[in-house]
């Protein structure tokens, strides 16, 4: 039996997407998306949904025994920064020739709701799955990834067999990532007057001596022949003092850090301890910490330190999933990585839990203005994700 949405569901399923990116879901403010997904989830027929303690929504359908199978979204999305930049109002969903435009579109509402509808093609057949497939929407995903599942498999008790996430791959498979270190380093100066910065030292010169340290480390580090190179940058700059017209007497600089294949944690810190000792500064580097409380009140604290994964390309999920892309959409999907990190960083970076990312939209819209998915791809997802859970769980 071919597992397709039914041509009466396939508008709904775009009007619910719409929905989605209408509701603005920063981290840690997604209780009202939450409410949407759960309100839908219980339309389409799932029974079996709940809220936890972080906030993330977690349906299941099921048996209640074989293996499981957790398909993974985020319902945060990053800000809109400037609103004058976007030629389209950011939360209006416009639909313009099959595709469907605003914040969350490709990074990754569209996703959800392919789940979502997955869930309905599989109810509305008569399926009964041999396990259990969760469909979770998870919470603060971008600014601290893997939080919300460590919380859903170390606290909750839920832990799969198998992890599909649907970060956009336009429709392709992707089997890792590189890894990310967010690094704060502070330079410590000597205020005074700003008339007379002889009598003082400056916080900013000191730490745009490390900036061009770093600038002329990148095209030094590793390459990995399946995660790339890579790659340091500063994104952040602050700095203290008492007036505009005083020296500052700190700086602080963070430095987002792309770890591939064979580098770590203590590689990363090293690097630029180095550049500080060369460049004779008064100053400190360190992994940043996450702190922040859920729209559930809890109370959130991880280190920004995220590893790289790869799931090989001969694991039986990478396999299954290709021959079943193949099956529903007729091409075999390329097999590849993504730029960015992902809640895989903990499922199969940390839990070690067999991971591969396929959704809709594409990877170049993710964080623009110009952020989009087609609609075509949203429903081609949710076929894949239906049957999918067939193959992977069985049927009883």
């Amino acid at each position: 039996m071919e597992l397709r949405l039914a041509r009466s569901d396939r508008g709904a399923a775009i009007a619910f997407l719409r929905e989605l990116i209408r509701i603005p879901s920063l981290s840690t403010e997604e209780g009202e998306l939450a409410a949407r997904l759960k309100e839908e989830l219980l339309r389409v027929g799932v029974s079996d949904i709940r809220i936890d303690r972080i906030g993330n929504v977690v349906a299941r359908i099921g048996p209640e025994n074989g293996r499981r199978l957790l398909y993974n979204g985020h319902m945060d999305t990053v800000g809109v920064g400037n609103r004058a930049t976007w030629s389209r109002d950011p939360f209006g969903a416009e639909m313009t020739e099959g595709i469907i435009h605003g914040r969350g579109a490709a990074d990754m509402k569209g996703a959800l709701a392919a789940m979502v509808y997955a869930a309905k093609i599989l109810i509305d057949s008569g399926t009964q799955l041999g396990g259990d497939l969760y469909i979770v929407g998870v919470v603060q995903e971008e600014p601290c990834e893997g939080l919300a599942m460590r919380v859903l498999v170390e606290e909750e008790g839920i832990r799969p067999d198998w992890v599909v996430l649907g970060e956009a791959t336009d429709l392709q498979l992707a089997r890792g990532h590189r890894g990310r270190i967010e690094l704060r380093v502070t330079t410590q100066g000597k205020s005074c007057h700003a008339a007379t910065p002889r009598l003082g030292e400056n916080a900013i010169y000191a730490a745009a001596r490390i900036i061009v340290g770093i600038e002329m480390l990148a095209p030094q580090l590793s390459h990995d022949s399946f995660l790339g190179r890579g790659s340091t940058a500063v994104t952040d700059i602050t700095s203290t003092a008492s007036s505009r017209n005083a020296i500052p007497d700190s700086c602080t600089l963070c430095i987002d850090r792309r770890l591939t294949g064979g580098e770590t944690e203590t590689k990363a810190l090293t690097e630029v301890r180095r550049i500080i000792a060369r460049e004779d500064v008064s100053a400190h580097v360190e992994v940043s910490k996450y702190q922040a409380t859920s729209y559930t009140g809890y109370e959130c604290r991880a280190r920004q330190a995220f590893p790289y994964w790869a799931t090989p390309e001969t694991t039986p999920l990478v396999r299954q999933a290709a021959q079943t892309i193949e099956k529903v959409l007729g091409f075999a999907p390329a097999i590849g990585r993504w730029e960015f990190s992902t809640d895989g960083a903990y499922t199969a970076g940390i839990a070690g839990i067999p991971t591969i990312g396929f959704g809709p939209g594409e990877e170049r819209y993710v964080h623009t203005v110009d952020e989009q998915i087609r609609a075509d791809d949203v429903i081609a997802a949710a076929e894949v994700y239906a049957q999918l859970a067939v193959d992977l769980l069985g049927t009883e």
